[in-house]
């Protein structure tokens, strides 16, 4: 299976539909220990199904992070004492939200390819070729991950004076090419 940077979301969406809350082995394990990003299109849908405002949906149940130094929302995690935690939307039923659920949770499967799938999202929502932070946080990421077909650093910054510069920090700022 092989999973790219250009693959189309319909496929990304069918490969990560397969491992869907009622045939899922694992019964929500990852719910249970993550949340996952918003990606366009997803406030205002999840908003409708509950009713709700996407200004009253931010207050009560997302939290803003960054990831590759982009912000993006994701549902708040119900931490307690630990680092991590249940999704806000998790109950014993399973998710409250299943049906309009953020596109990275869309994408969780337990198959030998769910991690490809997070990296397709990673590189068409997360990393911005034009942030030379972005791009730096990503070569980190790729110390410790073999990058997707379309994620490599070249492919993300075809210019190679310009990447060599982002990853020596001579290139600071966005405006700066």
């Amino acid at each position: 299976m092989i999973i790219s940077k250009q693959t189309p979301k319909e496929i990304v969406l069918k490969l990560g539909g397969e491992c869907s809350a009622q045939n899922c082995g694992r019964r929500s394990h990852c719910c249970n220990y993550s949340t996952g990003f918003l990606a366009e299109g997803d406030l205002p849908r999840i908003a409708r199904h509950l009713r709700m405002t996407e200004k009253a949906l931010k207050e009560k149940y997302l939290d803003e992070k960054r990831m590759f130094n982009t912000a993006a929302l994701k549902p708040k995690s119900i931490k307690g004492d630990k680092p991590y935690g249940p999704c806000i939307f998790l109950n014993s039923q399973g998710c409250l939200i299943h049906k309009v659920k953020p596109l990275q949770c869309r994408l969780y499967t337990c198959k030998d390819y769910g991690f490809d799938l997070m990296q397709w999202f990673y590189l068409n929502h997360l990393v911005n070729p034009d942030d030379p932070q972005s791009v730096r946080e990503y070569a980190e990421f790729l110390k410790f991950n073999t990058p997707i077909p379309g994620g490599n650093l070249e492919e993300i910054v075809p210019d190679r004076q310009r990447l060599a510069k982002i990853l020596n920090y001579q290139i600071m700022m966005k405006e700066e090419k």
